[in-house]
């Protein structure tokens, strides 16, 4: 089985840059990969036109020139920007927080009056839950109406429970965007996400084995490769020695129809007696003018062994927790990604991160 001196263990971003870059500097590279295609959790299928993102949605967005040009070596990407919006009680609201959702609300008009309502609501005190931040930055009712409801379906959990990190990804603002993202770089590539990944492994020196188990090949692989790249649960590879890790997984729901479903790519349910938390409409990603269309409704659910794990719950435990297994990591094996660092990274932070292993690993080498 010696085929290489590097295995890579999981063929998601993590995996697929560390490959092209080995591979770009002559050194051989096994990947294998549990599922039965390429591109981990970004994977698109392409139905009657439209790039279905198979695991949940993924735009592509970051301020690094660096980071955005080497992506898009691999493929074109479209200028396209997340735009969500948020349906409570029967009401669609415009989201992230801004001017606008403000006039839906309070009739605030202006920026200077938004500015004067989140100063009345701020409140200099222990914000480090979800719960606490919110109440103390954007207030009870508009907690109420985007985050409570849809945090305790996203994570299972009370928003009082859980680090107010998760919810600062999401920005408040005081002017009429209602762009997701702030930064300047952003979109999809206009072929799909698979076809990015297969050109980005485009490499003779890359040999792909799908449908994988790693776990049914442990012992063997360890001992046959020099070097073991691991994007899995950090927590399973030493077979949970103190204790399991908490993960949120997720099911997808596809349909199709004939014509347009929502008008929008992304609208959040923030009720919590819809059990889906979105229903992403994939065709506004790319083309809005096919005429029929296929959805996806996303719905949270408790990990387990029988599905996959998508989200590390950063809990105060559960980080303690990764501490421990992450001290024992011999110089053999090199973790990444969500899994294997128990972080949550968006795509722009996992190339860079890929990119700092693969020189580390180069260094090595030399």
């Amino acid at each position: 089985m010696r085929n290489g001196k590097v295995a890579i263990i999981g063929c998601g971003l993590y995996g697929s840059v560390i490959a092209h870059e080995l591979a770009n500097k002559n050194i051989k590279v096994h990947v294998f990969e549990k599922r039965n295609h390429v591109g981990g959790n970004c994977y698109t299928e392409l139905k009657e036109g439209i790039h279905i993102h198979k695991y949940g949605p993924h735009i592509f967005h970051t301020n690094d020139k660096r980071i955005w040009d080497y992506i898009n070596q691999f493929g074109s990407f479209n200028q396209k920007k997340l735009h969500t919006k948020v349906s409570y009680k029967g009401k669609i609201y415009s989201f992230p927080i801004n001017l606008f959702t403000l006039n839906q609300i309070y009739g605030i008009t202006n920026p200077q009056e938004a500015i004067l309502f989140f100063e009345k609501i701020k409140k200099e005190e222990r914000q480090n839950s979800i719960e606490d931040w919110c109440i103390s930055n954007i207030g009870k009712e508009l907690y109420e109406i985007f985050v409570k409801g849809y945090t305790e379906k996203q994570w299972g959990a009370c928003p009082s429970q859980l680090p107010s990190s998760i919810i600062k990804r999401i920005p408040v603002r005081t002017n009429y965007d209602d762009r997701y993202f702030n930064d300047f770089y952003e979109g999809i590539p206009e072929n799909g996400y698979t076809r990015l990944f297969e050109n980005m492994l485009d490499n003779n020196l890359i040999k792909i084995s799908l449908s994988v188990d790693f776990f049914e090949n442990k012992k063997e692989i360890e001992k046959d490769f020099d070097l073991v790249i691991y994007s899995g649960p950090i927590d399973q590879f030493y077979d949970y020695k103190f204790g399991k890790l908490d993960y949120r997984s997720l099911r997808f729901e596809e349909e199709r129809f004939d014509c347009s479903f929502q008008g929008n790519q992304i609208i959040n349910y923030t009720d919590s007696e819809i059990p889906y938390t979105r229903i992403v409409e994939h065709k506004y990603f790319v083309d809005s003018s096919i005429k029929h269309t296929w959805i996806t409704r996303e719905y949270p659910q408790k990990f387990s062994e029988y599905n996959e794990p998508f989200y590390p719950i950063n809990t105060k435990e559960n980080n303690f927790l990764y501490d421990k297994y992450n001290s024992i990591i011999n110089e053999k094996f090199i973790f990444g990604g969500r899994l294997g660092r128990y972080k949550y990274y968006d795509m722009h932070q996992v190339v860079a991160v890929s990119l700092n292993d693969s020189e580390k690993v180069l260094k090595k080498w030399k």
